[in-house]
């Protein structure tokens, strides 16, 4: 039976085929007044094994310690945006793990340096900003913003310190799509042969846009955990249950797309809005969608109707568009916005910990483990907006504790309400993958295969089975 057909009895279908009751993403693209770009209406659907995930990779300090050592050393990973470092001396802090590292605007380009005092081990720079120069605030010792050692105060008691030698240690930088990416690992392969195809299958211009709210906030939970929480649409039913009138969290569609020579890959989910879930079975009243996708925008939907031979979806999306007549932002492809792009969920992953959102979503995600604490981590919510004129200076960043509720962060809007909901469940996840008796997790085939993929290609920095 082909990925697209439904069957009662997905006992019928092939591992990793059984599919939803409900139209398709594809069939539900291709009634779309306004299509979408062309890569969302491909599918790339893998089946990445049935084996159950091992649970000590969520709880172990043993397995913690081999991601710092083999994933986080090793790999391209997003760390901030080019517009936090447009001046010479601009400096932008990245921690993950035990790794801390300065990457800073320098006369000859971006440049990145572990950020540790040569002399006595002391960090250089414990926030963001301008600095003329890397001195340690213990002894004095300095370097130019080319890593060249600069000073050592009382220099003749250190006639073994060769100064060729003493520059500070960098790593790589690069950047896609205005992010800037670094890799501790000097002989890692590039960051475009990192990121594979994903370029090509990601047209929306990023670099466009900017910084307009960071959150950060700490999560009682493994960083894997959390992130893989946000990789799947199949918890919809029972977290949110306030969004299956308008949202077709069953029927998502999932692509996984393989790394070549070995690298890691890349996937993304597409969920339909301005649909029904399928957990409400047929019949679900067109006008009474459109009118929950408009109490959810905050809109008076009083009297608000679908006309004959319509659909909430398109007339939603005609409704945005008379409302903002307002030429197509500059980081959208295409002469118009597509319904897709304006209403849909669609959400990329880029290994190890980046989920880039797609259309004109202005959302990204960022997970990080918290130190060496295996039950703690970090998650960074960040918009990126489009605007006119000159950039606007990016937003400081929302600090965020394991207790504070998402509401304090204003710009997130109703948006808190949502992580709120996720974040009630992780710790509870945490917990009891301490308590479970099983050793492994028996992840879905076709709603989890995101997280299968992930999982397999962290075992293979790693070098587990």
């Amino acid at each position: 039976m082909s990925i697209t057909e439904r069957s009662p009895d997905s006992s019928a279908a092939e591992p990793g085929q059984a599919r939803s009751r409900g139209r398709t993403v594809q069939e539900i693209l291709a009634g779309d007044p306004v299509p979408p770009p062309e890569t969302l209406r491909r599918e790339h659907p893998m089946h990445v094994g049935s084996e159950e995930i091992p649970v000590e990779r969520y709880i172990s300090k043993e397995w913690l310690a081999l991601e710092a050592e083999r994933l986080w050393s090793r790999v391209w990973q997003m760390a901030c945006r080019e517009e936090e470092l447009v001046e010479v001396g601009d400096t932008v802090l990245y921690e993950v793990a035990h790794l801390s590292i300065i990457i800073v605007r320098t006369e000859d380009g971006l440049r990145g340096y572990h950020n540790a005092c040569l002399h006595r081990g002391t960090q250089l720079r414990v926030h963001d900003g301008y600095t003329p120069e890397f001195r340690c605030p213990f002894h004095g010792w300095t370097w130019n913003l080319d890593g060249g050692l600069k000073e050592i105060p009382c220099d003749w008691d250190f006639p073994q310190v060769d100064a060729a030698e003493f520059q500070l240690p960098r790593v790589q930088v690069d950047t896609w799509g205005g992010w800037v990416f670094v890799n501790p690992d000097l002989d890692a392969p590039s960051l475009p042969e990192h990121l594979g195809t994903l370029p090509g299958e990601f047209p929306w211009d990023t670099a466009a846009r900017y910084k307009s709210l960071h959150v950060s906030k700490v999560m009682r939970c493994n960083w894997k955990t959390c992130m893989e929480a946000f990789m799947e649409s199949y918890h919809v039913v029972a977290t949110h249950p306030q969004i299956l009138l308008t949202t077709g969290d069953a029927n998502t569609q999932y692509d996984v797309y393989e790394g070549e020579a070995g690298r890691p890959g890349w996937n993304r989910m597409l969920t339909p809005s301005a649909v029904a879930s399928p957990h409400l079975g047929d019949g679900v009243d067109e006008t009474t969608i459109l009118q929950g996708m408009m109490s959810t925008y905050g809109m008076d939907a009083e009297g608000i109707t679908v006309p004959e031979g319509s659909t909430a979806r398109a007339t939603l999306v005609s409704m945005s568009r008379s409302m903002d007549p307002a030429a197509t932002p500059a980081s959208i492809p295409g002469e118009l916005v597509s319904d897709a792009e304006a209403i849909d969920s669609i959400l990329y992953f880029i290994f190890p910990n980046m989920q880039p959102w797609a259309g004109t979503s202005p959302i990204n995600y960022r997970f990080r483990p918290n130190g060496d604490d295996p039950d703690s981590c970090i998650m960074d919510v960040i918009f990126l907006s489009d605007f006119t004129g000159e950039r606007p200076r990016p937003a400081e960043v929302i600090h965020l504790g394991p207790d504070d509720d998402w509401t304090m962060a204003e710009g997130l809007g109703a948006l808190a309400m949502v992580f709120n909901q996720d974040t009630n469940n992780l710790p509870r996840v945490q917990r009891g993958l301490h308590a479970t008796r099983r050793s492994g997790l028996p992840l879905a085939l076709y709603q989890e295969s995101r997280l299968r993929q992930f999982q397999r290609d962290l075992a293979a920095f790693i070098g587990a089975d």
